[in-house]
This record gives C-alpha cells, sequence and structure tokens, in this order.
C-alpha cells in the first residue's frame, strides 16, 4: 500500500506535493486513534478488534477501484479514502500485539521466541511488500492492485478469525471481578502506566527520539543523496540491506533472549546501533553504506520484540491493549516532525552534514540511555 497510493496520486494528480501531503495527513490518524483503539481492545476483545480492523480496512482499499469505476477519482476522493483507511490499521495492529501473548499461552511457545517470530515477518513484509506493490501496478495497474490488497486483507481478518485461543485480558478483568476489585476502565490508564514504569518509560522515550532522527535517514537523507546520484537501484539495494538485517536480528531474538540477559542486549542494541550509524553518516562508497546498513539493522533487530515481551510480562493483561495503543501513537508522532527537520536541513546544509548531526543525535540519545539509572536497575 505504500507503493501503490503514492503511485496512484502521481498517475490521477501528477503532483508530488499532493503525495506528500497525503503521506503527512495519513499519519494522523494512528497519532489521534491508537490510544482509542488501544481502549477498545482492553473493552471489546483482541480478536474482534483485530477482525474488524482489517474488515474495514478491506472496504476502505477497494473503495478506490470502486470509486474509480463510478464517479472517478479526485484529489478530494483520493485523500478522503485515505485518510478513512489509516483511521483502521492501528487498532488492528495493537490488537495483534496483544494476542501474541495469548498465541503465547496457547501453543506454549516462549513469548520472546514468538515476539522474535512476528517482528522477523513484519522485517520481511518490508522487504518484499513493496516488490509485490510494484509487480501488481505493473501487471494489473495501480487501481486494480487494490482489489488484491483487499482481499489480503480479508484474509488476514479470516486467518485470525480461526484462531482458536482464550483472551488474557477478559480472564484479568473478571478474576478482578471475582476478588472485588475494581478494573480500571480508563483510556488515561495506557500513559499512566507507561509512565509510571521508570523502565518503560526509559525505553519509549528513547525509541520517540531515536525513531524521529532515524527515519528521515532513510526517507530524506538517503532519498536525496542517491537522487542526486541519479542511482535509485542503490538506494533500493541499501533500504533492503537494512530491512534484511532488521527481519534477521528480529527472528534470531528468542535465540539471543536464552544467552544474553536483557540488561545485555538493550546495551548490545544500543551500542551496535550507534556504532552502525556512523560510518553510515560519512556517506562511504557503495558497499560500505549496505554493510553497515545492514549491521545497523540487525542491531536494532531485537529490540522491537523486547519492547513487546517487556511490556506484555510488566502490564496488567487487561491493560495491555491501552498501552501498546499509547505506545503506537507515541511511535507515529515522531518521524514526520523529523522528516520535515531533516529536509529542511537538506535544503540549507547538505545531505552529508545533516546525516553527520542525526547520526550524532541517534548516538548521544544511545549512549544517555545506557547511562540511565531504570536502564541499570530494572532489569
Amino acid at each position: 500500500m505504500m507503493i501503490t497510493i503514492p503511485w496512484l496520486i502521481l498517475e490521477e494528480t501528477g503532483s508530488p506535493a499532493f503525495a506528500g501531503l497525503v503521506a503527512a495527513i495519513s499519519a494522523l490518524p494512528g497519532l489521534l486513534i491508537s490510544p482509542i483503539g488501544g481502549w477498545l481492545v482492553d473493552h471489546i476483545g483482541r480478536r474482534a478488534v483485530s477482525i474488524g480492523a482489517d474488515l474495514l480496512s478491506a472496504l476502505a482499499v477497494v473503495a478506490f477501484p470502486v470509486v474509480a469505476l463510478t464517479s472517478g477519482l479526485s484529489s478530494t476522493t483520493i485523500l478522503i479514502i485515505a485518510v478513512v483507511g489509516a483511521i483502521f490499521d492501528p487498532a488492528g495492529y495493537t490488537a495483534r500485539k496483544t494476542l501474541l501473548a495469548d498465541v503465547a499461552k496457547a501453543s506454549d511457545i516462549e513469548l520472546d521466541r514468538l515476539n522474535g517470530i512476528h517482528e522477523g515477518f513484519m522485517g520481511v513484509s518490508w522487504i518484499f511488500g513493496p516488490a509485490v506493490g510494484a509487480g501488481l501496478i505493473s501487471t494489473v495497474g495501480a487501481v486494480n492492485s487494490f482489489w488484491v490488497a483487499g482481499g489480503l486483507f480479508i484474509f488476514a481478518a479470516l486467518t485470525i478469525a480461526f484462531l482458536r485461543v482464550g483472551n488474557l485480558g477478559k480472564d484479568a478483568r473478571d478474576l478482578a471481578e471475582e476478588m472485588g476489585e475494581v478494573s480500571n476502565k480508563s483510556i488515561r490508564i495506557g500513559f499512566q502506566v507507561l509512565w509510571n514504569d521508570r523502565l518503560l518509560r526509559t525505553i519509549t522515550i528513547s525509541v520517540l527520539i531515536i525513531a524521529a532522527v532515524y527515519l528521515p535517514t532513510e526517507t530524506v537523507v538517503l532519498s536525496t543523496y542517491f537522487e542526486d546520484l541519479g542511482e535509485p537501484a542503490s538506494l533500493g539495494i541499501v533500504i533492503s540491506a537494512l530491512a534484511a538485517g532488521s527481519a534477521v536480528g528480529s527472528f534470531g531474538y528468542g535465540w539471543i533472549s536464552l544467552r544474553l540477559s536483557r540488561k545485555n542486549l538493550v546495551r548490545t542494541t544500543l551500542i551496535g546501533t550507534a556504532v552502525s550509524i556512523v560510518p553510515m553518516a560519512f556517506l562511504p562508497p557503495l558497499p560500505i553504506l549496505i554493510i553497515a546498513g545492514f549491521f545497523l539493522g540487525l542491531s536494532w533487530g531485537p529490540f522491537n520484540p523486547l519492547v513487546s515481551t517487556l511490556i506484555q510480562q510488566r502490564v496488567p493483561a487487561d491493560q495491555q491493549g491501552r498501552v501498546f495503543g499509547v505506545q503506537t501513537a507515541v511511535f507515529y508522532a515522531a518521524p514526520p516532525l523529523g522528516m520535515v527537520l531533516a529536509g529542511l536541513s537538506v535544503e540549507n546544509y547538505g545531505v552529508r552534514a545533516t546525516y553527520i548531526v542525526l547520526a550524532a543525535i541517534l548516538s548521544a540519545t544511545a549512549i544517555l540511555a545506557l547511562l540511565t539509572k531504570s536502564l541499570r536497575s530494572e532489569f
């Protein structure tokens, strides 16, 4: 979808600026709706929200070809459909994050290993998804490719519908009621839990800053650098190396977690990330960029499944949806601001200077996080 929607916009409007506007506005629902989606997960149910979000997303994507065949697509209709579709994705993503704990219990798989597998497949999808989108555009066209996307959303909903697992969140609420306790149903609990837990607060703030700094290096800095060189294929190779390293690191998280303490794993991840991005910032020859990019992804790969495991183990089951929802909102908020600032910096100071500053900020954040008391004492 990240390939097909911008391509459709350029086909229909011929405006790169409008494509950027749609991308920016489409990020807003994730920021605003994610906490509500987390609240729904905790109160309606994990499977129900996952299935409902995917079915609604299916309707949103098939709206593109339906409108194209009836009244015709315009700038306004494309923007409205894209924004409406973006409303449902965060809720489905949050629901599946909380479902992992239920799946781990039902399948008797270690939570660390299952989170690693989940994030690993997410990384693989970032490698092959754009290629599938490009292939569909070249064969059936941008508009018709949305039928395939809609079918995949329906397939995902059916998959979860046939999933036979319990609901740890509901079990926790029922147990609390049996014991005469009152379950906190406030949407604010997600914010409160993340802020009051020193370890989760430190990790969330660190990842917020790193995401705000790192993602612009892919979307703005490296894109501008390779566009100036006229080498789009080289950009694709570097991004694929980053994604491949991340997928390998995620898949390996279950194995790594058995051999490294979580404290040392966090240290290794943050140090590896800081060390890997430094040579990239000086824009070396392509082979070095590819190797450094792979190790950057490899270093960061275990971090996302680790954060998921920490939330699943440190947060009561009936509150996990709201915590994941707030965390998703935080991560939606950071990259757009970073991209705007990075774009302005590239225009005024150049690619190399901007990349060096971003790498320095990322490295400093990693080092400061390592020095915090919560990372040294809370594991």
